[in-house]
């Protein structure tokens, strides 16, 4: 059966940076550690006045198609997941198909297109669907492009606030993939929620606390589903776990868990026994409470050790290096784990080829998902290829007063008139509304 996977990845982030430890800490009054160190982030990105989720989605494209030399014809569906979505009729993928039909010949008349929404869990099932859609035989030798592209903003005061991000991952979904192959085996944990939603609202409604507790509820569940299908996992099976990430630190909690989770019954266990015992037993207490406060004693012992910390150093501290740098990309953010990782392997000299990365998606409200990958021989050359670090040193580092300018042009409700901080070159713009309330799109050369 003919491998079928991520062929080609391209990123484009806001041009804009808010430096989180010496721009928004001392605004807040706040130690700036609290964001480094706490949450994990450095800095968040931000769209320009000019940029917004069908420009950054667009580009990453564009810049996509031209490096694997792809035309429109080679496109048989085009998938955008976001949660930023302006229009609830047409999908944000017509947008960016009209801003690429600018700049090609030819057209996307005969792509599939559509707009998946499932929180920040979107983006991995919109892969799900390209990959069905290989696998059915209905693309016609065709490949399928897979675009998340969110601006992750939140009220200004909110305790999220901290936490923003904007940016797109365009992804090419082809038969014999260069990147990673997909596997069948899937795990999903889902239940209906209310941990973070936008009922008819721009910003959205958080509950901090809640949120965390199910997406490592929902986690958990889903490895147990993936295990049910694939068999028992262990932290050896897997070279990279990229994960979901809102900010840095809610990783550090899934990861832990996945670990503890992944090496109850094993090897690991004895040869942790003698240093923190062995992992509780439901079997052996009373009550829930004893055995849920026993496993935080027993994982709050095993962050301590130094098989955790090698593990994790090597597995998970990769896979957070770009989120660090821009915060929340919604839809995208688990995609920019996976490149992270595989960018940092590609740094160190790593062979990866025939190894495998284990994938752990969430999105509120809520469902998870978990499905393992494995490196193609071609994915050295194509993370190899993107220019992330051009595009993180190349952002304008903005004042805090200069933010909440930014804040208020990217805020549905206000209308204000704030001059661009970058000038575009080569790609496309915002330059306002149509007749009908439409958003349009200019190529600028």
């Amino acid at each position: 059966m003919t491998a079928v996977g991520i062929d080609a990845i391209e990123i484009r982030t806001g041009k804009l940076k808010l430096d989180l430890a010496n721009t928004f800490a001392p605004k807040k009054g706040e130690d700036p550690e609290k964001y480094t160190k706490g949450i994990g982030l450095k800095h968040s990105s931000f769209p320009d006045v000019y940029e917004d989720i069908v420009t950054m989605g667009a580009n990453a494209a564009k810049d996509l198609m031209d490096r694997t030399g792809l035309v429109p014809d080679d496109i048989g569906r085009i998938d955008v997941a976001t949660e930023s979505a302006f229009d609830n009729s047409k999908p944000v993928s017509t947008y960016i198909a009209g801003c690429l039909e600018q700049v090609y010949d030819g057209d996307f008349h005969h792509a599939n297109k559509g707009e998946r929404k499932f929180a920040c869990l979107a983006g991995t099932q919109s892969i799900d669907d390209a990959y069905n859609w290989i696998r059915a035989g209905r693309n016609r030798g065709r490949s399928a492009l897979v675009i998340a592209t969110d601006t992750a903003l939140y009220e200004r005061g909110d305790p999220g606030e901290a936490t923003q991000g904007a940016g797109a991952v365009a992804m090419l979904i082809s038969e014999d993939p260069n990147v990673v192959e997909l596997s069948t085996d899937q795990g999903y944990g889902s239940a209906d929620e209310t941990d973070f939603l936008k009922p008819n609202q721009q910003f959205p409604s958080v509950d901090g606390k809640r949120s965390v507790q199910v997406y490592l509820a929902r986690m958990r569940e889903a490895l147990e589903d993936y295990e049910s299908v694939a068999g028992d996992t262990h932290p050896d099976d897997f070279e990279y776990i990229p994960f979901h990430t809102p900010f840095p630190g809610m990783v550090r909690k899934a990861a832990l868990l996945g670990y503890r989770h992944m090496t109850r019954g094993t090897d690991v266990e004895d040869a942790l026994e003698s240093e923190i015992g062995r992992q509780p037993r439901e079997a052996d207490f009373d009550s829930w409470d004893a055995y849920e406060d026993a496993i935080r004693d027993y994982m709050d012992d095993l962050k301590e050790t130094d098989q955790y910390s090698e593990w994790y150093g090597h597995a998970i501290e990769p896979t957070i290096d770009i989120s660090s740098q821009v915060g929340n990309w919604y839809t995208g953010s688990v995609h920019i784990a996976r490149l992270s990782a595989l960018r940092s392997a590609a740094r160190k000299g790593e062979s990866l080829a025939g190894k495998r990365m284990l994938v752990g998606s969430y999105g509120s409200g809520a469902q998870a998902e978990i499905h393992a990958e494995t490196v193609r021989e071609g994915w050295k050359d194509e993370v190899s290829a993107i220019d992330v670090e051009d595009q993180l040193d190349s952002r304008y580092d903005i004042s805090y007063d200069e933010y909440e300018l930014v804040h208020d042009v990217h805020n549905h409700d206000k209308e204000v008139d704030v001059e661009e901080f970058t000038q575009p070159d080569g790609e496309f713009v915002f330059t306002g509304w149509g007749r009908m309330n439409e958003r349009r799109y200019e190529y600028i050369e």
